[in-house]
């Protein structure tokens, strides 16, 4: 039987709550039924799993309507689509093949400009590689008009420069410490929040500046640093400023991993939901972010379900370090769900085709997960010549002083060392009791315990009951 409404229920459930805010306060409907439409359409975005169904009585063109108006304001405000536009004007110039219609339009954009725009550097070269096109030409009035502009903006770009310049200098810190820990990057936070901050620079620059913050929030394990700054994001996007898809479900993504970190699990999930609705570039990466939200949520079936209807996208992805999270998490799924052969057999059979790819993108994530997966079908041997055969004991602990290590492959294999009679029950209860505390950020100690209590549970429940699980930190697994 045919849904009525379908297609506008589609479209409708694709739509993301600041953009449903943000048309909810430009619009002018005289028309009331229309308006009730768009607030249903605004409240139906804002919940997960119960929405209220759309009037089937109203006439269906109130309805293809709206989704045309939506379609139109939307794309009219999106800052990705004007950075299209004048990429695709550039190229006109160059090549001499701009219409009289489209200089027109690029002529009425300069006198309308606002600063600062989201990519202002970007508008700012367009307007010099015009500039040349119109004085070879003799077109005397535009080129005033151009140039007088470029004038005028000219120690604003010259300033966008450098402040681009500096951000790939602290980047270098910012990233090599995330990879190898090598250098510091806390000392690029206050430069970082200053730009964040400063509305006299353009949007690209100041959402720049963000995730480079993020990142040493997590080199660092200091998460409640950008609270303040989401929320003032929160308010920008919330009228429309700085408006694109792909910033938001960017932003959702981001705010799924705070929340998370800060032990907001609701929170964290609503908005891993929000991050899915659309299957973009980055699809597979939220999904995974999604699934190790509900995972942690102990919500094992949902977020199997999740990685299953996902799965069809992962040969659209070229990027392996997405590639080899989703197998991750997928074993994980498959584990929680006491699936375990076909765990072992699904990460099997992913790493005889990417033994490579796995050691060089989330090796970590990838063998903690396989390791427990042969721990829980008791192949305790296979266990350690995994751990030998790759040099995970040796890789792992290179990364020690990280600020989110997490030793689960040597708890892995000390648990295998104990089933194979080469530890002994008080040696394996002093490694857990008091080695393993000492060795690690106690802040991550809630996080090594939860990814871990199956196998626990199942091989050395008597530590449960005792010292390991009365850190007032850990609580409750």
């Amino acid at each position: 039987m045919k849904t009525k409404l379908k297609k506008f229920t589609e479209f409708a459930n694709s739509l993301l709550p600041h953009e449903t805010q943000f048309l909810l306060t430009i619009q002018q409907f005289e028309d009331q039924e229309r308006l009730d439409i768009l607030k249903r359409v605004d409240y139906n975005c804002r919940q997960i799993d119960e929405q209220i169904p759309y009037d089937i009585e109203l006439d269906k063109r109130k309805y293809s309507n709206l989704k045309n108006w939506i379609l139109k304001q939307l794309k009219n405000r999106d800052i990705d689509e004007n950075f299209a536009w004048m990429s695709n004007m550039e190229q006109k110039i160059h090549f001499d093949r701009i219409n009289a219609a489209e200089e027109k339009k690029l002529l009425q954009k300069i006198k309308n400009y606002q600063y600062p725009s989201f990519y202002f550097s970007k508008f700012y070269e367009l307007l010099q590689e015009y500039r040349h096109f119109l004085q070879v030409r003799f077109r005397y009035s535009d080129h005033k008009l151009i140039h007088e502009f470029l004038d005028f903006h000219e120690a604003a770009y010259d300033r966008a420069k450098r402040v681009s310049e500096q951000m790939h200098t602290a980047s270098n810190d910012i990233v090599r410490q995330y990879a190898n820990n090598t250098v510091e990057s806390i000392q690029w936070e206050k430069w970082l929040s200053d730009i964040f901050y400063d509305e006299q620079l353009e949007g690209h620059l100041r959402y720049m500046a963000l995730i480079r913050l993020i990142i040493i929030s997590n080199n660092y394990g200091k998460y409640r640093m950008l609270v303040d700054k989401f929320d003032h994001l929160d308010h920008q996007f919330a009228s429309g400023q700085y408006y694109s898809k792909r910033l938001l479900l960017n932003y959702y993504y981001n705010r799924t991993i705070l929340h998370s970190k800060l032990g907001e699990s609701e929170k964290a999930i609503y908005y891993g939901q929000l991050s899915v609705r659309e299957k973009n570039h980055d699809y597979i990466t939220y999904v995974n972010n999604l699934c190790n939200t509900l995972l942690r949520a102990n919500r094992h079936v949902q977020a199997l379900e999740l990685m299953r209807q996902a799965s069809a996208e992962l040969k659209n992805t070229k990027n392996f370090h997405s590639k080899v999270g989703f197998v991750a998490f997928y074993v994980k799924c498959l584990l929680k769900n006491e699936r375990y052969q076909n765990a072992r057999n699904y990460a099997e059979v992913f790493l005889d085709a990417y033994e490579k790819e796995i050691m060089e993108f989330r090796w970590h994530r990838f063998f903690s997960i396989y390791l427990e997966a042969l721990l829980l079908k008791e192949d305790f041997r296979a266990v350690i010549v995994t751990c030998h055969r790759f040099r995970l004991l040796e890789k792992e602990q290179q990364f020690a002083n990280r600020a989110s290590y997490l030793p689960q492959i040597k708890c892995f294999h000390m648990l295998a060392l104990f089933q194979t009679k080469q530890l002994n029950r008080e040696e394996l209860r002093h490694f857990f009791v008091h080695e393993l505390p000492t060795s690690m950020p106690a802040a991550n100690l809630p996080s090594l315990y939860h990814d871990m209590q199956d196998s626990l549970k199942k091989i050395a429940p008597w530590l449960i009951v005792e010292e390991l699980f009365r850190f007032e930190k850990v609580g409750t697994i």
